[in-house]
């Protein structure tokens, strides 16, 4: 009885190692870690639509992750990630265009 739960549970694991449910959010997190590497990366040079097309696809799959059956909370905390990122790229994008004071403007064109 013990060696027959131990091959099945072993065979769904294997399953679900193979599967695209787990593989394609593992890779996912690359996108995520190359996020995290762009925070030493000057606001200057962050994309708008980049930021927020990572953003936007991180809030709505999250959402999809915990409304499909089974939950897949492997999706769910790449999705999470993505938009915690991207949502925080935006946030230093934003401040340095709208919110930076005129001084440090001033004293980049002079100098």
């Amino acid at each position: 009885m013990v060696i027959y739960q131990m091959v099945h549970l072993t065979c769904y694991l294997l399953t679900f190692v193979v599967a695209v449910h787990f593989w394609a959010p593992t890779f996912k997190w690359g996108i995520s870690i190359a996020n995290v590497a762009d925070f030493a990366k000057p606001p200057e040079k962050i994309s708008y639509p980049q930021q927020v097309a990572v953003a936007c696809t991180g809030v709505i799959w999250s959402r999809y992750s915990m409304v499909i059956t089974p939950k897949n909370w492997n999706l769910f905390s790449v999705n999470v990630a993505m938009a915690g990122t991207g949502l925080y790229q935006l946030s230093r994008k934003i401040r340095k265009d709208y919110f930076s004071d005129q001084k440090d403007d001033v004293a980049s064109l002079e100098g």
